[in-house]
């Protein structure tokens, strides 16, 4: 059983299909899944998919690229809805210092808020991160997020910074970019990340994993990235299939 823990099926890029796409990932032996909400079109989608399909759990939270876009209003309908049946988790939240829309001390302010909602509601986190490890941990460790911990969702930093994330009570999580021929950072990282803090992921419909770079990814394409785990570890598909969905159901309290 594979354990898809991020997925945007909530995109429009799957409103033409998805039950074709979550039948086929069913049929890749993708028995889970988390579907990500981002801000106020995405979150109104998570809702009806986990409300429909039981083995897909939720993920709400503001994304750190439209921070400056959110209003009291959206935050207070978020954490509302943090106590909905299906929702697992917090985020994604975090850092993006590669897009200059929102300000940074925007940024930190809306995370260090939906960080707090977290730990008030006793949720996990989900952490984006673009060019901005720095200000993440230190943020993490400031707002003491090790009470709830979460994921490094599709980590793309060296072993160093994935140790200290792990430090503070975060699972690691790889997607389609370990894949990548070019993408050697990765699987040094991952090769080193203990088994019992290893997540996988899509990030669908973005982030496609090899042969399929470029083309519309979907949550059946895990198990690709489930595969090249486990020749980086040495080990079998099925164990890393057991030991990643294990860790996501501890991670997100699930069973």
């Amino acid at each position: 059983m594979l354990f898809d823990t991020h997925t945007h099926i909530n995109d429009g890029a799957f409103q033409d299909d998805l039950d074709d796409v979550v039948q086929r990932a069913l049929d890749s032996g993708v028995e889970r899944m988390v579907v990500v909400g981002v801000d106020r079109p995405t979150i109104e989608k998570v809702f009806p998919i986990i409300d429909k399909y039981p083995f897909i759990y939720g993920a709400i939270g503001w994304n750190p690229e439209d921070a400056v876009d959110m209003t009291e209003h959206d935050f207070e309908w978020i954490t509302a809805n943090l106590k909905r049946p299906g929702i697992v988790a917090l985020g994604e939240i975090g850092l993006d210092y590669h897009w200059d829309k929102s300000p940074k001390p925007i940024q930190h302010q809306v995370f260090r808020r939906q960080i707090r909602a977290a730990k008030d509601a006793g949720l996990p986190l989900i952490i984006h991160n673009r060019e901005a490890s720095e200000d993440v941990l230190r943020i993490l460790r400031e707002e003491h997020a090790e009470s709830v911990g979460g994921v490094m969702h599709c980590f793309s930093d060296n072993w160093a910074w994935a140790e200290k994330f792990i430090d503070l009570n975060f699972y690691i999580s790889f997607g389609g970019p370990v894949t990548f021929k070019n993408a050697q950072l990765q699987r040094e990282t991952a090769a080193r990340v203990p088994l019992d803090r290893l997540l996988i992921e899509t990030d669908c419909p973005y982030l496609s994993p090899h042969p399929f770079r470029g083309k519309r990814n979907e949550p059946a394409r895990v198990r690709l990235v489930a595969e090249k785990l486990s020749e980086i570890k040495g080990i079998s598909l099925d164990e890393i299939a057991s030991v990643t969905t294990e860790n996501a159901k501890r991670c997100f309290h699930i069973g």
